[in-house]
């Protein structure tokens, strides 16, 4: 299949979204499929569009459908699609929804959050990661605990970082944060984090292999968002091995499970903090952590999102 894959993530951005798009491009491409990524759609016949986020790419969509109406579309829903724009933006998000043929979604709760009458088109795409080349070896002078995101309200990214200063002085954890500062605002509050918690490291935006070293250093990955669509370092954290601690969301118990161990109510550090202590001082705790995460590493795999896609795709041939 001739394929157009539009993303609103521009070429040089190491953001979720450009990561899904060329991740789903490399492995439609190893099925044999010949695949354009972009941030535009450029008025090409395909013989199917799959265009990341309903309300970011709405213009590509319409442009898609108005040329071509009968022409295959897959919409891949984000979290802001649903947990925002449907709401701020109900004309546009819903337009882009209901044009799609089907709808992708990255974890098992988004259902609940969409029109009855769209969750017929909702098909499940568990985002994947590759593994580490390194083994696990995790630092022994310090507790490391590693934070990957951008700096956005929606990730609350400096829930890890308040957490921190609450933990008893013996403790030696210690906050890494990887993630992009895009504005004068957030480097402001990066600073102030920095001189007020001597536990928070942050190290700005890095190549992914970076991040992936780091992972093979830590112990546990924080994710604090209060919202997400289905997080690719969950993904990455899982495949790796190392255990998770999540803001309880739908986007994170769509991934980890009702019965996860590891959550903490949104915006509360205190109970992060709880959790984090927990951790570092009760190995059955950590056990129990990593226990479940590795019962499902392998829903996160390549293999697994790639038969996905097979699945999917054998709709529209």
């Amino acid at each position: 299949m001739k394929i157009h894959l539009v993303t609103p993530a521009k070429k040089n951005d190491r953001n979720g979204n450009r990561t899904s798009a060329l991740r789903w491009a490399k492995l439609l491409q190893q099925q044999g499929h010949k695949v354009q990524v972009g941030s535009e759609y450029n008025d090409e016949a395909v013989d199917l569009l799959i265009a990341l986020h309903a309300f970011r790419s709405a213009k590509a969509i319409d442009r898609y459908k108005t040329l071509y109406p009968q022409g295959p579309l897959v919409v891949a829903l984000g979290g802001t699609d649903v947990n925002t724009y449907l709401k701020t933006d109900p004309e546009v998000t819903l337009k882009s929804m209901q044009l799609a043929d089907v709808l992708i979604c990255l974890h098992d709760l988004i259902a609940f959050e969409l029109p009855f009458e769209l969750r017929s088109k909702l098909r499940v795409i568990y985002q994947s990661a590759d593994s580490l080349f390194q083994k696990l070896k995790p630092r022994s002078r310090t507790f490391d605990v590693c934070v990957i995101g951008n700096l956005r309200i929606e990730k609350d990214p400096f829930r890890t970082a308040m957490a921190a200063m609450l933990l008893p002085a013996h403790s030696k954890i210690r906050v890494i944060h990887f993630g992009k500062a895009a504005s004068p605002q957030w480097r402001l509050l990066v600073q102030q984090h920095l001189e007020n918690s001597p536990r928070y490291v942050w190290q700005g935006e890095v190549p992914r292999w970076r991040v992936r070293r780091e992972l093979a250093r830590t112990r546990l990955m924080v994710i604090s968002s209060n919202q997400e669509g289905g997080a690719n370092v969950v993904s990455e954290a899982l495949v790796a091995g190392v255990p998770i601690l999540a803001s309880k969301i739908s986007g994170n118990v769509g991934l980890l499970g009702v019965d996860y161990p590891g959550y903490f109510p949104v915006g509360d550090e205190r109970a992060l903090a709880k959790l984090l202590y927990r951790a570092e001082t009760d190995a059955a705790f950590l056990s129990e952590l990593k226990s479940y995460c590795a019962q499902l590493e392998l829903k996160f795999t390549a293999e697994f999102e790639s038969l996905a896609w097979q699945s999917l795709l054998s709709e529209f041939q």
